[in-house]
């Protein structure tokens, strides 16, 4: 045990040991062995930690400062992390398995939120409001909310959560992040940055630890005001149903099973690309994977054999790798239920192109891997097109004309995300149009962008992360009455 790294959490001013004394072990996907301890947090940590946020919202140096000086301790943030996104890459890949060369990326962009939101943070501006009433001044603020849960998944911890911290303190709130108990190490690293860039004690604060001990407690406080929740449909329902009792604000970012289509006039060589990058990158643990790819009937057969064919060329191995470009599945719990996804899809009668066991390659070692996976002979009713894998697990449906891709595209309860490849204008337009799903990409795919809202219809959540439409996410508006007048009318004499 000595030779695993231990962590503290943060609460309020400074690092400290849970308050029941138990720690947990996070696993290295690669090697499927532990490498590091989490604290195992309770309610009591939670409640130290809400009250901290809380204290800092209301009485701390945090509500002080004005907009504009919020907004440089977030691009001071910013510049910290740029300076060391190496070194959380590589606690990431260490963490979830997910490849360097994607987590270094990554973690390369998630300074672009802070300072993103840090310029937007003084630029939210109210209306002066001309009404019906006479001698009124009527104009309205945008004010914070309060102490912020943000709750994160384990597929991208940072980036994910940055997607919360960056609108949420730009608005002027405070936090409590819980990030999930599969991927913790890297926001306690983060933590020791949001110190360092000089934010007050209890502004940012991290508690670990599992759903039922930390997470339920956590959306249950009373001083919580909002709850931000990226993660699975039915945990996400939980969080909701909870939240609504304290008649909370909430944001879910939750499950997809977003179709990807290609039509016949498409590039195909850039198709087979984008259906690569959809379902294969991050091992397919990314809810706007393209899982279900709707192919035109015309150009099925020609299109799957270009898709095998290039997917057999991935390279599976050591995440630490620049030359690795499939890694291992981030949690064991995951790992069997994509080979028990792929068991239900045999069952079902989908054929296996590529792929559809455990990976057994010797520069796999002892990781838990998963082949590639493609299936044909697939229908939209299957459970394999209904349910998300969340894994390297790829349907191929066919399709006759824009209707029945239109039918089949929405026919599922998730509105994620979507792609068309077409080199028809009016096609692209108008299936961008008909698709119910919160982003469209033509002739690309995975594609965000700090600058652009991101979120889902139907069953993939609520509310928006990303673009200008985030930080309102965070904010409530105040309308301001000033009479004018020099005299108050008599209130019993109506008129």
């Amino acid at each position: 045990m000595s030779d695993l790294k231990t962590y503290q959490m943060y609460i309020g001013d400074g690092f400290v040991d849970p308050a029941g004394g138990e720690w947990f072990e996070s696993f290295d996907p690669y090697a499927g062995k532990p490498w590091a301890r989490i604290p195992r947090g309770t309610a009591e940590d939670v409640e130290r930690a809400v009250e901290a946020a809380h204290a800092a919202f209301t009485e701390g140096d945090w509500p002080k400062l004005n907009a504009t000086q919020r907004g440089a301790l977030l691009r001071k943030l910013g510049d910290l992390i740029a300076e060391h996104a190496e070194a959380l890459a590589e606690i990431e890949v260490r963490d979830n398995g997910k490849l360097i060369a994607e987590m270094g990326g990554q973690l390369r962009y998630v300074p672009q939120w802070y300072y993103y939101f840090g310029g937007l943070a003084d630029k939210i501006e109210g209306s002066v409001i001309p009404t019906d009433k006479a001698q009124v001044f009527n104009f309205t603020r945008h004010e914070p909310l309060g102490v912020v849960a943000a709750i994160t998944p384990w597929n991208s911890p940072l980036l994910l959560a940055s997607w919360k911290l960056a609108p949420a303190l730009a608005a002027g709130n405070t936090v409590v992040l819980k990030p999930s108990e599969f991927t913790s190490a890297s926001a306690l690293e983060f933590v020791k940055l949001v110190e360092q860039a000089g934010f007050p004690p209890g502004v940012v604060n991290v508690v670990t630890g599992f759903g039922k001990d930390v997470g339920a407690p956590l959306v249950e406080h009373a001083k919580v005001a909002k709850v931000a929740f990226t993660g699975g449909e039915l945990s996400g329902q939980k969080v909701y149903e909870t939240a609504a009792k304290g008649l909370k604000k909430v944001s879910l970012e939750l499950g997809g099973k977003s179709p990807n289509i290609v039509f016949d006039d498409a590039n195909l060589d850039n198709a087979v690309k984008g259906a690569i990058s959809g379902i294969f990158a991050a091992t397919g643990q990314t809810c706007i994977a393209g899982s279900r790819l709707l192919v035109q009937e015309s150009i099925h057969n020609e299109f799957v054999e270009r898709l095998v064919a290039f997917a057999k060329t991935a390279r599976m191995g050591n995440p630490m790798s620049l030359e690795t470009q499939v890694g291992p599945v981030t949690t064991m719990p995951q790992y069997e239920k994509i080979l028990g996804f792929m068991e239900i899809a045999k069952g079902e009668g989908a054929k296996v192109a590529l792929g559809g066991g455990k990976a057994s390659r010797p520069e796999c070692g002892d990781g838990w891997f998963v082949e590639p996976t493609i299936f044909t002979g697939v229908h939209n009713e299957m459970r394999i097109a209904q349910e998300e894998v969340f894994g390297p697990v790829l349907s191929v449906i066919p399709f006759r004309d824009e209707e029945d891709a239109v039918r089949i595209g929405n026919g599922v309860l998730y509105g994620l995300a979507a792609g068309v490849w077409t080199q028809n204008m009016r096609r692209a337009i108008t299936m961008s149009e008909r698709l119910q799903a919160g982003t469209v990409w033509v002739n690309m795919y995975r594609a965000v962008s700090y600058t652009s809202p991101f979120g889902g219809y139907k069953r993939s959540g609520l509310g928006r992360e990303n673009g200008q439409d985030a930080i309102y996410e965070y904010l409530q508006t105040k309308s301001v009455w000033i009479n004018l007048a020099e005299e108050i009318p008599n209130p019993f004499v109506m008129g």
